[in-house]
């Protein structure tokens, strides 16, 4: 993940320089250099699943390991459909900051720690916490493209009409893809709490937290 991180930083910086010169071939080069960070994130954690023997999301180390990949896998996608370093640069920050906020979480001890009793259950681990995560990680990425959107139009003038037209369906479209996925994995969150508490909704504050995800994406 280190190895990720000095990536992702090395992806960054290309990119821009490839805007810079307005050389695509550079553009192209990050490009592929994207893909090969996002497969060793991808084996990062693997190895991880298989050390374990669980999901990839067990806790906050964890989490923040997965919203990165999920983010910058966004980010790839997003490259590979439009072509114009916008994707690079969302998938090498989210990617970047994700790894980074892992990092400090780790000093906090042992980041394969064992699960807590209500918590050991690798099919709602797998179903909705691997969902809602998703979410999450999508909702990310489509606020950074908001902020990629500002600051292209307040600092630089590269927002032409195409390029405005191709970050708004970029954040339209995450925007959908991130309400699916935090909805269904809030309702999944609601099932998984009836099995174990008996009771489907409590108000507590992740539920709460869960809810204004999903409010916030349907408005938008």
């Amino acid at each position: 993940f280190i190895l990720c991180i000095e990536l992702y930083i090395l992806i960054l910086l290309a990119t821009v320089i490839g805007w810079v010169m307005l050389s695509k071939r550079t553009l192209s080069a990050t490009f592929w250099i994207l893909i090969a960070t996002v497969i060793i994130h991808t084996l990062g954690m693997v190895i991880r699943m298989w050390l374990m023997g669980r999901p990839p999301v067990t806790n906050l180390y964890s989490s923040a390991v997965y919203v990165g990949w999920g983010a910058a896998g966004l980010g790839l996608l997003l490259e590979w459909i439009y072509r114009n370093g916008i994707g690079s640069v969302i998938a090498a920050v989210t990617g970047f900051l994700s790894l980074i906020i892992a990092q400090h979480l780790m000093t906090m001890g042992d980041t394969m720690e064992m699960m807590r009793a209500v918590l050991d259950s690798n099919f709602w681990l797998t179903t909705h916490v691997l969902t809602v995560t998703m979410g999450y990680a999508s909702t990310f990425v489509s606020g950074f493209l908001a902020i990629a959107y500002i600051l292209l139009g307040v600092f630089t003038t590269r927002l032409t009409k195409e390029t405005a037209n191709s970050i708004n369906r970029m954040v339209y479209g995450v925007v959908c893809f991130s309400l699916f996925f935090s909805f269904v994995g809030t309702f999944l969150g609601g099932i998984w709490a009836d099995q174990s508490w008996g009771r489907f909704w409590g108000w507590d504050p992740k539920e709460n937290g869960a809810l204004m995800i999903v409010i916030w994406n349907a408005l938008i």
